[in-house]
């Protein structure tokens, strides 16, 4: 039986390919800018919310409540800013490479797209971890509290 080994110092961007990777290029510099502005907004929510929701509650469990709040707004917004700044050099990176055929750039916008999906896998096993955590929780509660 044959095998099929490729060689790498041999692999080209042929158009089709690079055709892909501009229009990559674009919809991830897209998705990253309205993940900034997602971010930002998020920010000015939780800081919003800090503030005009805080005065408005008398006593401090209102107002305890909406800072607890406030502080996941800004977190959730600080830890989505990372994939989309990865995201941002991704395209950054890949434009350029295509543009002037830079090898050390498209492997930059590579690390940042590996960076990025790395992120986006990490974040999502620990959400599940946690989903998890709490179904068992809500089974034990609720096997316990009969």
């Amino acid at each position: 039986m044959e095998q099929n080994s490729t060689n790498l110092f041999d692999l080209q961007i042929d158009p089709v390919a690079h055709n892909h990777l501009a229009e990559t290029a674009k919809w991830a510099r897209f998705l990253s800018i309205i993940g900034f502005i997602f971010c930002g907004l998020a920010v000015v929510g939780g800081l919003a919310m800090a503030t005009v929701l805080g005065s408005m509650m008398p006593g401090g469990a209102g107002a305890m409540g909406t800072g607890v709040l406030s502080v996941v707004y800004i977190a959730l917004a600080a830890l989505y800013f990372f994939p989309c700044l990865y995201l941002y050099r991704f395209a950054t990176a890949m434009r350029t490479a295509l543009a002037v055929s830079d090898n050390l750039k498209l492997q930059e916008a590579f690390q940042n797209i590996k960076s990025c999906f790395k992120f986006m896998g990490i974040l999502t096993i620990v959400i599940l971890a946690f989903y998890g955590l709490a179904i068992v929780g809500g089974i034990m509660a609720s096997m316990f509290g009969r």
